[in-house]
Formats: C-alpha cells, structure tokens, sequence
C-alpha cells in the first residue's frame, strides 16, 4: 500500500518538502495561505466507500504502478483486512463495524489515498484555478488560495 501513497496528487513526504516547494512559488499578495485538518477521517471513512476509491485510484494509476503489484489480491486482501477488524478491549473482543480499522498496519496508508478520491473529485476538480498551492500528509492540508 505504501508505495500508492506517492501516486497521490496532493502528497507530502514531509513538511521539510513543503518548505522546499514553497521556496519556489511567487506569491501574490492577495494570496490567502490555509490550513485544514479532515475531522476524524479515519472514523468518518464508510469501508465500502473506502475500498471503492482504493479500487477506482488503482484503476486509474495503473500505468504508474509497478508491475509486479498484485493489484487484485491486494484489493482483496484489503477488503478482508477493512472488513474483518477484531480487537481487544480489557478482557473483550469486539468486531469493528464501521471506519477505518486504526489497528492495522495499512490504516493511514489507506486513509490517505482514499482521502485522494474525494481530493480529486471534488477539492481539486472544482477549486484548481483558486489553487496556487495545495498539498496534504494524512489528514492535514496547506495550501495557498488565490481570491
């Protein structure tokens, strides 16, 4: 899973890149500079909607991933894992019916691509021309707004 990660428009190895990039935009002065967290995203993500934007982004970056990725057992494994979230609590065990599985070794992996989807068909497709700048690691957004 990590290595979609990347493949996401709007990801950020590090704040350090951030810094970086930021050196090398001119910026007008009626730039807004922002910042946004997505609230409880691990949470709020619908499983089915979460596999479906995973299944749909591998879709759509196929030529970019490597060949050797095992593209329909991951997403079948995937959906075991984001299905199938047993954990403990004192001496309980509970089944995880909803949200994304925090436990897991692939949750923000998965969250952050599926988060892309939304990123994608919504933020960026509509408010690019506004976007000087717009960058996200995990849950937290920078970006630059141009009125």
């Amino acid at each position: 899973m990590k290595e979609l990660v990347p493949l996401v428009n709007s990801y950020v190895k590090n704040s350090f890149i951030v810094i970086e990039e930021l050196k090398n935009i001119t910026i007008q002065a009626n730039a807004l500079f922002f910042s946004a967290d997505a609230v409880s995203m691990y949470t709020n993500t619908d499983t089915t909607t979460g596999l479906n934007a995973i299944k749909n982004f591998i879709q759509s970056n196929r030529d970019h991933i490597p060949s050797g990725f095992p593209c329909n057992l991951f997403l079948q494994i995937l959906d075991l894992v984001m299905r199938n979230n047993i954990f403990s609590f004192a001496d309980t065990y509970w089944l995880q019916l909803s949200g994304t599985p925090m436990v897991t070794l692939v949750a923000c992996a998965y969250a952050t691509v599926t988060f892309s989807h939304y990123e994608n068909t919504t933020i960026l497709t509509e408010f690019s021309p506004q976007l000087l700048y717009y960058r996200r690691y995990i849950d937290d957004i920078i970006g630059i707004w141009l009125p």
